[in-house]
C-alpha cells in the first residue's frame, strides 16, 4: 500500500514558486540573479495600514473570529463591492479566506465530483488546474493565443462547454499574460455562459486595481447580471495594497456556495488571522493614494519592460492592459544554441539557460500552459528591470 495519496500524485509543486526559491538560492551562493519570477509588489504595505494592524494588537484583537472573516470586514467588503464593481451583496454571501488561493480551493473542494470539467484559458495562473485536480475535477483548457491578445473568444469558450463543465474560471487581468478583456470582449464570453445555465463562473479579480491607460475593468456579474446567481466573485488585498504576506482574500456569491465554503474552511484551516482583517478593513476603508500611486509605478515599468524586450532578436512581447506581467514569445529562439553550448529545445530551455548563463530567473510558459513563451514579473526597480532586459538581450544576441 502506497503511503502517499493518490490525487496528490496528480499534481504538480508551484514553478512560479521553485523559479523564485531557486533564484534565492544562487544569490545566497553568492551568484548575480536578478528574480522576476515572484509575483508581488515590491512596494511596503501602506502606513495606515500597518497601524491599523499594531492598533488591532494593542487592543487585544488576537483570538480566534468567526470561521470566515470578522463582520467589521465582510461589511467593507460589500461597500467595496458596490462601490467599484456596482454589485451588492449581504455580509452573509461574503468569505474569507487565508489570501485568494484559499478561496478559489475552498470553492471547487464544496462543489466538484469526479467527472466535473472546469474550463480554464490559457495561458493561465500555474495553480487553477492542480487545485481543481486536488479538488477532483477535471480541467479542461482553451488557448489565448498572441495573435488574440492572449484572450479567448465566445466561440473557444462554446465549444470547450460540456454537459460536465460546472465551472469557468475567469481571470482578468491575467497572470501570467497581463491581458485584460474590455466590456465588449466579456460580454462575448457571458452571452455564452447565459446558454448553459449549468455553468458557475468564479472570476478571479485579484488585479483589478492594476489596469493601465484608460482601460475600464469590468467583472462578469457587473456586465451580464443575469449571471449573478452563479458567479464567485473573487479578490483579495495582496496586489492592490502590497499585502501579499498578510495573507487575505476574499469572494462574494450565492449563500448556499459561501455557506459550503464556510465549512470547508471550518476544518481546514478555520479563521484568518485576525490582526490580517483588521488591517484589510483599513486597506478597503481608509485613504487609497497608494492605489494610484502603485499603478503609475507599474505601467512606467510595463512600458520599460516591453521596449526593452522587443529589441531582443528571437523575442516578441505584446503590451498587455494590466497587472504586472508581460508574457513574451520566444519562438524566434527555438533551436538555436547558447554561448553556454545549450540547445533552446523550448521555452524552458530557454528560461533554464537565461538562468544559468545570464543571471536572469523568469518562469516558463509551459507552467502557465501555453508555450513558446516566458513569465517576467516587472514588480521590481527600474534599475533592475533595466539591468535585467540588458542581460536578456545579450544572451539572444549570443545565440547561434
Amino acid at each position: 500500500m502506497a503511503f502517499l495519496s493518490d490525487t496528490l500524485a496528480r499534481v504538480k509543486p508551484s514553478p512560479t514558486i521553485a523559479v523564485t526559491n531557486k533564484a534565492r538560492e544562487l544569490k545566497e551562493a553568492g551568484r548575480d540573479v536578478i528574480g522576476l519570477g515572484a509575483g508581488e509588489p515590491d512596494f511596503d504595505t501602506p502606513e495606515n495600514i500597518k497601524r491599523a494592524a499594531i492598533a488591532a494588537i494593542e487592543s487585544g484583537k488576537t483570538k480566534y473570529t468567526a470561521v470566515d472573516g470578522i463582520p467589521e470586514l465582510k461589511k467593507a467588503i460589500c461597500a467595496k463591492f458596490e462601490r467599484e464593481n456596482g454589485l451588492s451583496y449581504k455580509p452573509s454571501q461574503i468569505t474569507v479566506g487565508t489570501g485568494g488561493k484559499q478561496v478559489l480551493y475552498n470553492a471547487l473542494v464544496a462543489t466538484l465530483n469526479p467527472g466535473d470539467e472546469v474550463v480554464i484559458p490559457a495561458p493561465y495562473w500555474v495553480s487553477y488546474p492542480d487545485m481543481v485536480l486536488l479538488a477532483g475535477g477535471t480541467p479542461v483548457f482553451v488557448e489565448g493565443r498572441m495573435q488574440t491578445g492572449y484572450k479567448i473568444t465566445g466561440a473557444q469558450l462554446e465549444a470547450a462547454i460540456t454537459p460536465k463543465t460546472k465551472w469557468f474560471i475567469f481571470n482578468s487581468p491575467s497572470n501570467p499574460s497581463g491581458a485584460a478583456y474590455s466590456r465588449e470582449e466579456l460580454k462575448e464570453l457571458t452571452d455564452v455562459l447565459m446558454r448553459h445555465p449549468q455553468v458557475w463562473v468564479m472570476s478571479d479579480d485579484m488585479y483589478e486595481h492594476l489596469t493601465f491607460g484608460d482601460f475600464e475593468f469590468v467583472t462578469p456579474a457587473q456586465v451580464e447580471p443575469g449571471l449573478y446567481d452563479r458567479t464567485l466573485t473573487c479578490n483579495g488585498v495582496s496586489k492592490a495594497y502590497a499585502m501579499t504576506g498578510w495573507r487575505i482574500g476574499y469572494a462574494g456569491g450565492p449563500e448556499a456556495l459561501i455557506k459550503a465554503m464556510g465549512k470547508v474552511q471550518s476544518q481546514s484551516t478555520s479563521n484568518p488571522c485576525s490582526i490580517s482583517q483588521y488591517a484589510a478593513v483599513e486597506a478597503l476603508n481608509g485613504p487609497q493614494d497608494y492605489v494610484a500611486e502603485s499603478r503609475e509605478a507599474f505601467e512606467r515599468r510595463r512600458d520599460l519592460v516591453v521596449a526593452a524586450l522587443n529589441t531582443c532578436p528571437g523575442i516578441t512581447c505584446p503590451t498587455p492592459e494590466g497587472a504586472f506581467y508581460v508574457y513574451p514569445s520566444v519562438e524566434g529562439c527555438i533551436g538555436k544554441t547558447s554561448k553556454g553550448g545549450v540547445k533552446i529545445t523550448d521555452d524552458e530551455a530557454f528560461a533554464a539557460a537565461l538562468l544559468e548563463e545570464a543571471g536572469v530567473a523568469v518562469v516558463f510558459g509551459a507552467a502557465f500552459g501555453l508555450s513558446p513563451n516566458f513569465r517576467i514579473s516587472y514588480a521590481t526597480s527600474d534599475a533592475a528591470l533595466t539591468e535585467a532586459c540588458a542581460r536578456i538581450k545579450a544572451f539572444c544576441e549570443g545565440l547561434k
